[in-house]
């Protein structure tokens, strides 16, 4: 690999091509800056406008067209779009990112005057035996596959867990094809209580979606089954049955071909604490959250936070978000230029922030969810560690996460702790939410980018 390193700069950088980001960097660029948009996809729209390949774009149409039109837009005001790009480091409050090409590891450095990051989020797993088998997956891995290729993840599938996404996974998959046989939801969310009866009620739009996901479950004989959960999957080259426990604390075996099973959503918050940003707990107890104002900026003067990055709060409050991150951004460096006008905003942004609220109360993560891994249950899949050793490490006197990371190597494989780090946490006897820290590089960086003569700082 020849020897180089990508310069470039720009008024404004937008880390992350989902809603947030596709939102604030058309904003910023009709007010008239530069700005680079950057992701590690070879594609914008994130996870919620995803785009289909060619071929099954003919045959089955656009998937969310105002996703199609957003990029168009962005595309259309000038935005340098750097997909295929991952920001694996930053300086400087994030004036200066780090960036590796994908495809071929070229590392770059981008500097700008203001840096928004709407880096999304992943996925929550709780580990359970048997989750490492073929076969079982997340509900996202389900939907995309079932709405970008048209193909069901099994023939028979079984999904649990909690929150909303479940919803519209399991109408996905049933219109792939799929057979449902049983729909476990660890909550009770559709018994609510009076209060968040009254709470759904000022978010009609939302309540109208979830009432018509419901409904076509019902069409399709697919009852949800409140207060249940999944304890164990068996198989051997694949999974085969499925143990859940009723409510009632009754356990029956479910057969199967394929087991989606997640727990919600953990905001993707690396960046903004590399960069050092002040965080807080998030609603829940169990995440740490970078402190942000009404539109989005952090204690780290020059430095945004917008979408699920600020909060797991579902793809409308991402948009508006990156709508008040960019306005704030052009009010700072472009005074004068554009009238700014952020009343009518800031309202929708509050009333999403109370509709997320509403649903962190609904769709809660248990403590005993985590308490009650089995020791011999693997809970770093990267490094082979498993809950016992965890427990272990902490009864031997390393009684701190950094420390039980140590001993154990947990979360030092290619996710970083992504997928296991908040189960660390809570098998370490940590009363506050806490993470690993973020260090550079804050993505796996490919050893092609290391070699060669190019400088990597």
């Amino acid at each position: 690999m020849a020897d180089v390193m990508t310069e470039s700069e720009t008024d404004v950088a937008v880390v992350g091509g989902g809603p947030a980001g596709l939102h604030a960097a058309l904003v910023l660029a009709r007010g008239g800056l530069s700005v680079t948009l950057i992701d590690e996809s070879d594609t914008l729209g994130g996870q919620y406008y995803k785009r289909r390949a060619e071929q099954l774009a003919v045959a089955f149409g656009d998937f969310r067209p105002r996703g199609t039109e957003l990029i168009r837009e962005v595309r259309d005001a000038g935005v340098v779009c750097r997909t295929g790009t991952l920001v694996w480091g930053a300086e400087d409050g994030g004036r200066t990112l780090f960036t590796s090409d994908v495809r071929t590891g070229v590392l770059g450095r981008v500097r700008a005057r203001a840096t928004v990051a709407a880096t999304g989020a992943y996925e929550r797993s709780l580990p359970f035996p048997g989750w490492t088998l073929p076969g079982v997956v997340t509900p996202g891995l389900a939907l995309h596959l079932a709405t970008m290729d048209r193909v069901p993840v099994g023939s028979r599938v079984v999904l649990a867990g909690t929150g909303p996404f479940l919803l519209p996974v399991a109408c996905a998959l049933l219109e792939a094809g799929a057979g449902i046989e049983a729909l476990a939801e660890l909550n009770h969310p559709y018994r609510p209580r009076p209060s968040a009866v009254a709470g759904a009620l000022r978010q009609p739009a939302r309540l109208a979606e979830a009432a018509r996901y419901l409904l076509t479950l019902a069409r399709h004989g697919v009852r949800v089954e409140q207060g249940a959960r999944v304890l164990a999957a068996y198989g051997d080259t694949q999974v085969t049955a499925v143990d859940i426990a009723g409510a009632d604390g009754t356990v029956r075996r479910v057969e199967t071909d394929a087991l989606c099973v997640g727990f919600g959503f953990r905001p993707s918050t690396e960046l903004p604490r590399l960069l050092g940003c002040r965080t807080q707990p998030d609603r829940t107890g169990t995440e740490q959250l970078p402190v942000v104002d009404a539109d989005g900026a952090t204690s780290v003067d020059g430095l945004y936070v917008a979408g699920d990055c600020a909060g797991i709060a579902g793809v409308h409050a991402a948009g508006v978000r990156g709508q008040l991150a960019a306005r704030a951004i052009l009010r700072r460096l472009a005074p004068g230029r554009t009238p700014v006008r952020v009343a009518g905003l800031r309202r929708r942004a509050r009333a999403l922030d109370r509709f997320a609220a509403l649903a962190d109360r609904l769709y809660p993560l248990p403590a005993e969810a985590v308490a009650d891994i089995p020791d011999a249950t693997q809970v770093c899949r990267c490094e082979g560690v498993t809950a016992g050793e965890i427990r272990q490490a902490v009864a031997t006197g390393w009684n701190d996460l950094h420390g039980a990371k140590a001993a154990t190597r947990a979360g030092m494989g290619p996710c970083q702790g992504r997928e296991c780090g908040h189960i660390v946490a809570a098998l370490a006897r940590r009363d506050e939410a806490e993470g690993f820290a973020a260090r550079m590089p804050i993505r796996p960086l490919p050893m092609a980018a290391t070699v060669e003569g190019q400088e990597v700082r």
